[in-house]
C-alpha cells in the first residue's frame, strides 16, 4: 500500500511512536459480498476503541500451515459511520491468506492484528467544499468505500464521482451498498460502473477504459475546476498505470493524482530483478544496527539479503506488512550510513530527503548504517 492525498508529512508524524500496537480482535461477523470476495467486521476492544483513519489498512496476523502469515487489507469500515472495524478480501489465485480466510474464519474467532496503518488518507472539515474523482478496480473499491462515507458525512459542500471497473456485475463488491449510497445522499455521489463482460440488458459502460470513454466518462461528472478537484486510484497495476496515462492525456496535473497500491505488480518485475541484482553485485556482507522499541540490535546483512529478512532470520521481531515497498510498515529512519531500496514507491520524495527507509526493500550499502523504526 502507499501514497497519501493531503498533508502527508503531517500524518506521518502522527504515526511516529515507540512501535506498533498489536491486538487481538474478535471476528464479529463475516459477510459474503460476491462469490469470491468477504468482509470481515471486527469487534472494538472494549477498553480503549483503535483509532483510524479511512483509507488507511489492517494487517492480519494468523498461523497457516505451521507458519505466521501477514497480509494487509484495507479498512472499509469509516470511523465516522461505523462503530467495527471492516476489512474486504478477495480470492486471488494460489493467494494464501486471502483463500484461507473465506475458508476457514468463522464468527467468534480470534484473530491478531497490527494496528492500522497507511497514509492513503485525509482530513475532514466541515467547511471543506472539494470533487474527488474516483478510479477503482476490484477489490480497490475497499479504501474507497471508507472515503466516500467519511466525506459525504464529514463535508456536506464536497462531492464524489466513483468510476469502478469490474470484470462482470456479479463481481462487483458492495454494489448494494453503493447504491444506498448513492440514494442517500443524492446529488452528491456519483457511481459509474464499467464492466469487462457486460449483459445483454447493460444501459452502462464496458470493455476496456480507454481515452474516448474517460471523455465520456468527464462530461457526465461534474465539472469543478482543477483546484477543488483530486483524483484518486486503486486497483490492479494494470488498471492503474491505463488510468494513469489516461489521465496524463487529459492534462490532469500530476499534484492531483494519488494512488493506493495493494500489493507488487507483475509489469515491472523485470525492472526490479535487474535493481537487486546489481544492488548485491555493487553489495558486500555489512553489519546494521536497528534501534527499535527501547532496544539496539546488530543484525549481518548478506547482499541479497533485505535488512528486515536478515533481522527476521537472526529473531529479532521488526513491524512489516506487504514485504514489497508499498505499505510503509517497516519504515524507519536511517540515522546515519546509506540505504538502496529496491522499491521506492511507498515514500514520498519528502520522506526520502528525510532519510526514511523501507526495511523490506533495504539493502546496506556502507558499514555505518543505523536504523531507527517507530
Amino acid at each position: 500500500m502507499a501514497f497519501s492525498f493531503f498533508k502527508k508529512s503531517e500524518s506521518k508524524k502522527e504515526e511516529q511512536h515507540s512501535g506498533p500496537h498489536y491486538y487481538d480482535l474478535k471476528v464479529k461477523r463475516v459477510v459474503k459480498e460476491t462469490k469470491d470476495a468477504i468482509s470481515i467486521w471486527f469487534e472494538q476492544p472494549r477498553d480503549k476503541k483503535i483509532a483510524y483513519k479511512s483509507g488507511q489498512f489492517l494487517t492480519l496476523i494468523i498461523p497457516i500451515a505451521g507458519k505466521e502469515v501477514r497480509r494487509a487489507y484495507s479498512l472499509c469500515s469509516s470511523p465516522f459511520t461505523d462503530d467495527d472495524l471492516a476489512v474486504a478480501v478477495k480470492r486471488v489465485d494460489n493467494g494464501l491468506m486471502s483463500n484461507w480466510l473465506p475458508d476457514n474464519l468463522k464468527e467468534g474467532q480470534s484473530v491478531k492484528i497490527m494496528e492500522p496503518m497507511g497514509q492513503f488518507t485525509t482530513d475532514y472539515a466541515s467547511d471543506k467544499k472539494r470533487h474527488v474523482v474516483m478510479f477503482a478496480g476490484g477489490s480497490g473499491i475497499t479504501p474507497m468505500l471508507s472515503i466516500i462515507k467519511s466525506l459525504l458525512t464529514q463535508e456536506p459542500e464536497s462531492i464524489v464521482s466513483l468510476i469502478y471497473c469490474n470484470r462482470d456485475i456479479d463481481s462487483i463488491i458492495f454494489k448494494d451498498e453503493l447504491s444506498k449510497w448513492e440514494t442517500k445522499y443524492e446529488g452528491r455521489l456519483h457511481v459509474i460502473h464499467v464492466l469487462d463482460n457486460a449483459p445483454m440488458n447493460w444501459q452502462g459502460y464496458s470493455g476496456l477504459l480507454n481515452h474516448d470513454m474517460l471523455k465520456k466518462l468527464f462530461e457526465r461528472i461534474p465539472n469543478w475546476g482543477m483546484d477543488k478537484t483530486t483524483y484518486l486510484m486503486c486497483g490492479p497495476e494494470g488498471m492503474m498505470k491505463n488510468v494513469d496515462s489516461l489521465l496524463e492525456q487529459h492534462k490532469i496535473a500530476k499534484d492531483k493524482i494519488f494512488k493506493e497500491s495493494f500489493v507488487q505488480g507483475t509489469i515491472d518485475k523485470d525492472t526490479k530483478n535487474e535493481a537487486i541484482a546489481t544492488t548485491a553485485s555493487e553489495a558486500k556482507t555489512r553489519e546494521v544496527v536497528i534501534r527499535y522499541d527501547g532496544m539496539e540490535h546488530k543484525i549481518t546483512v548478506k547482499p541479497s539479503d533485505t535488512i528486515l529478512a536478515s533481522a527476521l532470520d537472526q529473531g529479532v521481531d521488526l513491524p512489516y506488512s506487504c514485504q514489497s515497498g508499498l505499505c510503509t510498515a517497516c519504515r524507519g529512519k536511517a540515522l546515519s550510513g546509506q540505504v538502496k531500496l529496491d522499491e521506492e514507491e511507498g515514500l514520498s520524495q519528502s520522506e526520502r530527503a528525510e532519510g526514511y527507509v523501507l526495511t523490506c526493500v533495504g539493502h546496506p550499502m556502507s558499514d555505518d548504517v543505523v536504523i531507527e523504526i517507530g
